[in-house]
């Protein structure tokens, strides 16, 4: 199965992504990605670019970085922050199938990108394309996290995990619910958006599938690839896997 076209953000979800996610997701990751960019000598390939939450801070620093993603939305947003030739550096393109006229030292998925490939061998093709995408020795890292059971038992409902004003008074809150497939590995997410402006109130849902992997299938999934090695950490911090761990953050090497 490829990844579904609900994926493809809606411009609503992609106008509000970098109010809410600098609120939910920054100081978590960025740190570790960018450190990983910065160690990097040649060039870096993100799948999953979105508005550019990393990318614009990399490319900033000096990164030769490039970033592909699937959502035209989303890819809006970020070209509006970028001058004409980065805009070069960016395409509208799917991980499991992309091509470059480059080769990479590094690829990164930050941020559940291959929770979004939710066909086994979608998976398998993923990793295959993104080994012949890497240079001799680059490294593919990407983050999935650790399933809680509970969670995948029960789900979510209406659980407002975003609150807050996005321009002078005017306000916006994300509703999330889930609802698990566990014969298929599958967290089906309703995100609906609230917000209001000065003329009146707007609501909008959106609906989105996530495939959850445990570590075992994660280690068959890479020894089945062409990587050569790769390795599992923790946390963002480099620490290895614990039973208080939530993350599962894979390096594999070409």
């Amino acid at each position: 199965m490829p990844i579904i076209m609900s994926e493809l953000y809606p411009d609503y979800f992609a106008r509000f992504y970098d109010l809410i996610y600098h609120q939910v997701r920054d100081g978590v990751d960025n740190n570790f990605y960018l450190d990983r960019i910065r160690e990097t000598k040649g060039k870096v390939l993100e799948a999953g670019v979105g508005t550019g939450r990393l990318f614009i801070q990399a490319l900033n620093n000096g990164a030769d970085i490039y970033g592909i993603d699937i959502s035209p939305a989303m890819l809006d947003v970020l070209n509006a922050k970028l001058n004409l030739e980065q805009q070069k550096r960016v395409s509208l393109q799917n991980i499991i199938d992309f091509r470059s006229e480059h080769k990479f030292d590094l690829i990164i998925a930050p941020f559940r990108v291959l929770m979004h490939v939710t066909g086994k061998n979608e998976q398998m093709e993923t990793l295959d394309n993104v080994y012949n995408n890497l240079n001799p020795g680059g490294q593919f890292i990407f983050d999935v996290f650790i399933p809680d059971l509970k969670a995948l038992l029960t789900g979510l409902e209406n659980v407002t995990d975003f609150e807050g004003e996005y321009e002078p008074g005017c306000r916006m809150k994300r509703i999330v619910s889930t609802k698990p497939d566990r014969l298929n590995q599958i967290i089906n997410v309703n995100f609906r958006i609230e917000w209001n402006d000065r003329e009146s109130s707007h609501r909008k849902e959106w609906r989105s599938q996530m495939r959850y992997l445990f570590r075992f299938e994660l280690e068959h999934l890479i020894e089945r690839s062409k990587f050569s090695s790769y390795k599992i950490l923790g946390d963002f911090y480099g620490n290895e896997l614990t039973s208080d761990s939530r993350e599962f953050i894979l390096v594999c090497k070409k």
